[in-house]
């Protein structure tokens, strides 16, 4: 299982950016896909996830309101549209798939409910 995120890069606050990660793999399968995001010196933290089926969301608190994650299950590809951008939002992006399944998608918010992790992509907010 392979997850390719894109889509990252320098913007202005305020502005805009949208991530795409792809899934592939033949014997891809999971229920949920969440982004992560880690600035620079802290932590991974939880940002967004969404399941497959359905297209139930959750977000974290900071970027509510602020993010939207998508997913188109034909192109096996989840998306995060990121909107009034904000120089804390200054992070490496990660997308991740689990294949596990919790009732609430609050248990999403945790790292270890992950099983593949894409490489990351960088998105810088300026000032």
């Amino acid at each position: 299982v392979q997850l390719q995120a894109s889509g990252g890069g320098l913007v202005q606050a305020g502005g805009s950016l949208r991530l795409s990660c792809a899934a592939s793999g033949r014997t891809f399968r999971s229920s949920v896909m969440g982004w992560f995001r880690q600035a620079p010196g802290k932590e991974r933290e939880f940002a967004a996830t969404i399941r497959w089926s359905g297209g139930s969301t959750y977000y974290a608190d900071p970027v509510k309101g602020r993010f939207t994650i998508s997913r188109d299950n034909a192109k096996n590809t989840v998306y995060l549209q990121m909107n009034s951008l904000k120089p804390e939002d200054t992070a490496v992006y990660y997308c991740a798939a689990g294949t596990g399944f919790r009732g609430s998608l609050h248990y999403y918010t945790r790292i270890s409910e992950y099983d593949y992790w894409g490489q990351g992509t960088l998105v810088t907010v300026s000032s």
